[in-house]
């Protein structure tokens, strides 16, 4: 379902030929009741979810509205202080922390990955040229979605168990099937690397750097790869798409920069707030470097683009949408935000219906895509 989500944004953006929704006069973004309203109809009567908390950020400050429970059959309801797995929505946080380290000269744009592997890692080369870390920040390496040898023990928790060592004997023995840079593959593996390899950059874990450089200065304390006790008390429950609990899912290094982290509607709204410029924050630079580099998805229908983490895609003749969606065994999440409107947008659920909450994501963002029909 993760690797989907070219073809999934794309489909929505295709989508925006729709009817206008009605919204509040003056206003970009619908009111809470009316919110509120699509929330109970995908949770009450399309049954597509357990619950779902929606966030806005735009110049006149944050706002959350929630519906559902935190599991079925238990009554507690959601807040903006719920904690959800955001799958690939780390990918956004993997990248931004290679434009941060780009803006300390600590790295470049154009370093070979090998650089930053230990030299017994032999990293699959085509026609003379090495993947780079731009490569993988915009899915143009060459290397599969997930790697070859990737075998799960448990179906319920994939990644628990897929190792270091085992990452690095893949890319070892490897042969690319396409030239570097020639086409997008949305690659987990590829994420995944991109995160290690900045660890290993900087001398510290994935988690720790991703606290040091942008959710320890953002002040999101909700986010992180490794649940404090705290933070689990306040973590939704997981269900799949029939409705049943299922368990988390826990990211070995190999992979977390891939879609290991944690958060909550809170936390993601500061982090739109900064790339917005509702929170100053010395990330501004690294955020905005994030849209300059920017890859054709080759191969996807419709308009789009990939940046560095971000997809960017124009509906028609209206303004950008900056986004990225995110999937487990039991959640799914979008964030995304529109520059010249100013307004973010946060939508985490904590179902993982295949219809998920994304066109719920790109209707608040612009009326003009059309929300999801009913099942037949």
């Amino acid at each position: 379902m993760i690797a989907r989500i070219l073809v999934d944004i794309a489909t929505a953006v295709l989508l925006v030929a729709g009817t206008v929704a009605q919204s509040v006069p003056n206003s970009p973004v619908p009111s809470d009741d009316e919110i509120r309203k699509i929330l109970i109809e995908r949770i009450d009567t399309f049954h597509q979810g357990v619950g779902i908390v929606v966030g806005v950020v735009d110049a006149h400050g944050r706002r959350i509205i929630t519906y559902g429970k935190l599991e079925n059959g238990d009554p507690r309801p959601l807040n903006g202080d719920t904690i959800f797995e955001i799958g690939s929505v780390t990918k956004v946080f993997t990248s931004l922390l290679l434009a941060d380290m780009v803006q300390r000269g600590e790295v470049a744009l154009t370093d070979p990955v090998a650089k930053y592997l230990p030299p017994e890692v032999k990293m699959p080369e085509r026609g003379g040229r090495q993947i780079t870390l731009v490569d993988l920040s915009t899915h143009t390496s060459g290397l599969p979605r997930g790697p070859s040898n990737f075998h799960p023990k448990d179906q319920a928790n994939p990644y628990a168990d897929y190792t270091v060592e085992q990452l690095y004997h893949f890319l070892s023995t490897y042969q690319l099937t396409r030239d570097i840079g020639s086409q997008v593959e949305y690659s987990n593996l590829g994420a995944g690397l991109l995160g290690l390899a900045l660890a290993r950059r900087a001398g510290m874990d994935y988690e720790a750097l991703v606290h040091s450089r942008i959710t320890g200065p953002l002040g999101m304390t909700s986010t992180g790869n490794t649940l404090t006790p705290e933070m689990k008390a306040r973590m939704a429950v997981g269900h799949n798409a029939q409705l049943k609990s299922v368990p988390n899912w826990d990211d070995s290094p190999a992979i977390a920069g891939a879609g290991g982290l944690r958060s909550s509607a809170k936390d993601l709204l500061i982090f739109l707030g900064a790339n917005l410029g509702y929170v100053k924050s010395p990330l501004g630079p690294a955020m905005a470097s994030m849209l300059s580099v920017r890859r054709p998805p080759t191969g996807t229908p419709g308009p789009g683009q990939v940046g560095l983490g971000w997809l960017i895609v124009k509906p028609s003749d209206r303004d950008e949408i900056v986004l990225h969606t995110g999937g487990t065994g039991g959640y799914r999440s979008f964030i995304g935000y529109e520059a010249k409107t100013g307004v973010g947008i946060v939508v985490l659920s904590n179902t993982a219906t295949a219809d998920g909450v994304d066109d719920i994501g790109m209707h608040l963002l612009d009326s003009y895509a059309p929300l999801l029909a009913a099942p037949k």
